[in-house]
């Protein structure tokens, strides 16, 4: 019997110096989108697809995070005492009844890949998901990882999301080796010039992988001071299992980026005014 995606693994332990000196105490995932920080956002799309353990993998500086899905007794005393109810229910319905979070350490930043091994012991022998909170995606009428999931339980096949990038800018992305007229991956090759990409198609942000990749992951020789990339591993895997791309629907906000980041809050504030 297939296994269920119940656990979703976020990687939080980046210094995000593009936001220097904002990120200096506070994490860039707590960066808020109008009023609600992106790591809720991303915690939010893998509730939403059925998934109940939340693995956050961490680094110094961010124990903020821990706190903002923890319970505030005192903030919420203080709430109820003014008869801020609407306040109230923000705070305190920050993720449903059921949904567990747990933290996980990176001593050393090595990478995407390095940062999901970290989860391992968490994850166990279950299939998971991986979610990227710098990238923001809004408007789809389903979101994301409830795509995915759902092909998962369908096909039990690996599945990236992926994005149509034009131009050199593909070069910043792990871009997929795609089978002709399918949606099947058949490698991913970690930012290649653009000359010789081998397709449009980037891979972006949200995954559900097997429990192999950890194994995949262990066995990658990266060089001393080199990252621990996903996407050779996910290219590895490719090899001796079906991988399946899904494109993204609605937008998508690199919010790694700041230029990125101010168009997310543009777009999410003018979307909620336009429905207000």
């Amino acid at each position: 019997m297939k296994k269920q995606v119940k656990k979703a693994v976020f990687p939080v332990a980046g210094l995000g110096t593009r936001f220097l000196p904002a990120t200096k105490a506070m994490p860039k995932e707590l960066l808020p989108i109008v009023d609600k920080p992106l790591i809720q956002y991303a915690a939010e799309e893998a509730v939403e697809a059925g998934i109940d353990t939340l693995i956050f993998v961490t680094g110094r500086n961010k124990r903020a995070i821990e706190d903002h899905f923890d319970a505030n007794s005192e903030l919420e005393n203080t709430l109820t005492e003014k008869g801020q109810f609407a306040q109230l229910e923000k705070v305190h319905n920050i993720l449903p009844a059921g949904v567990e979070c747990i933290f996980v350490r990176q001593a050393r930043q090595l990478g995407l890949g390095h940062a999901i091994l970290c989860a391992e012991r968490t994850v166990g022998s279950e299939p998971f998901a991986v979610l990227l909170a710098d990238d923001f995606l809004t408007g789809s009428k389903s979101g994301m990882m409830k795509s995915l999931v759902h092909r998962y339980h369908q096909s039990g096949n690996a599945q990236i999301s992926v994005l149509p990038i034009t131009g050199k800018e593909i070069s910043k992305y792990g871009v997929v080796v795609p089978k002709v007229k399918t949606n099947i991956v058949l490698g991913l090759i970690e930012k290649p010039d653009f000359e010789s990409a081998p397709s449009d198609l980037a891979s972006v942000g949200r995954y559900v992988l097997p429990p192999k990749i950890f194994e995949i992951l262990k066995k990658i020789n990266a060089k001393k001071g080199e990252e621990i990339q996903l996407a050779d591993a996910i290219h590895q895997l490719a090899k001796s299992e079906t991988i399946e791309s899904i494109k993204i629907q609605g937008q998508r906000f690199d919010c790694g980026s700041v230029d990125g980041y101010m168009r997310a809050i543009e777009y999410e504030y003018k979307k909620r005014k336009k429905s207000s």
